[in-house]
């Protein structure tokens, strides 16, 4: 009985963990691992919801930026200046492949700075964001 107990339990742990690594990806899923890999000032994580040629507007159609080789650079260096940089997602609002997020980062010293970030999602990747200040 004994050895059968612990071919259920290897099992279930096999099972679940190789469910994990085929969950299908969600839009949300993708922007909320950006969100935890920032607030850990992890650079390859952070980036790795991206598409490459990932594209960065101030809203409504200013494009700021382009790539993830951009993204890297600047987001490097923020990550490795602000040590207490966060975060906070205040309210989220999801339509389909499209996530709105009104964010509250803090880090810079008193200031809190207040954003709202649009995430469009195509083929499983972020493949633009539009920031509103």
């Amino acid at each position: 009985m004994k050895k059968y107990f612990i071919l259920i339990i290897i099992f279930s742990c096999f099972s679940k963990s190789f469910s994990q690594k085929f969950e299908k990806l969600t839009p949300e899923s993708l922007v909320n691992q950006q969100l935890v890999a920032y607030n850990a000032r992890d650079i390859d994580a952070f980036l790795s919801p991206y598409s490459d040629d990932v594209e960065l507007y101030a809203f409504p159609d200013k494009l700021i930026g382009k790539g993830k080789d951009l993204m890297r650079k600047q987001y490097s260096e923020m990550f490795k200046n602000v040590t207490n940089l966060h975060c906070e997602i205040k309210n989220r609002t999801i339509l389909g492949n499209t996530i709105i997020d009104h964010e509250v980062v803090t880090g810079f010293g008193s200031q809190k700075l207040e954003a709202i970030a649009i995430y469009e999602v195509k083929n499983d990747k972020i493949i633009k964001v539009y920031f509103i200040q």
